[in-house]
């Protein structure tokens, strides 16, 4: 690692500790010819992933535009946060985890609905009547219908 001070290349490292949030680790160094200490973070580098939308165009996948609407779907719903930053968590380790570096909303969406269906079963209504479009109350029933049927 290169002194931010000196320039030298070489360093040693003093402490190194995990982050609260577990996602990086601290190291605190010290320069070999300097002697002055910095701070470096080392982080997992992730490939970006690509979401295609429906109308064939791609964006950087967002966690947070994820969440948001897993939120919208739970709300007023008993469902608590933590259920809510787990199934998000979830859908991002199988995104990762596909090892393709394109996804599409539909996979996505599916992947939702999945997660919802065991949460909570009005989000999971609410989700699928945006998701999938639902036209009228005959779709909508069917959807009711497939889920009665499924218990």
């Amino acid at each position: 690692m290169k002194c931010m001070y000196c320039g030298c290349t070489d360093s040693k490292v003093i402490d190194s500790r995990a982050t609260d949030d577990g996602s990086s680790i601290r190291r605190r160094r010290e320069c070999t010819e300097c002697g002055r200490r910095f701070t470096t973070y080392e982080t997992v580098e992730t490939t970006p992933i690509l979401v295609i939308k429906a109308s064939g165009t791609r964006e950087m996948f967002d966690e947070n535009k994820l969440k948001g609407g897993i939120i919208k779907s739970c709300e007023k719903r008993p469902v608590p946060m933590y259920k809510i930053d787990k199934l998000v968590d979830d859908i991002k380790k199988q995104i990762y985890n596909s090892l393709d570096q394109e996804v599409t909303t539909k996979q996505i969406g599916e992947m939702v609905m999945v997660g919802l269906k065991e949460i909570d079963e009005v989000a999971y209504v609410r989700f699928a009547s945006v998701y999938r479009s639902f036209k009228d109350v005959s779709t909508f029933m069917k959807e009711l219908e497939k889920m009665i049927k499924s218990k």
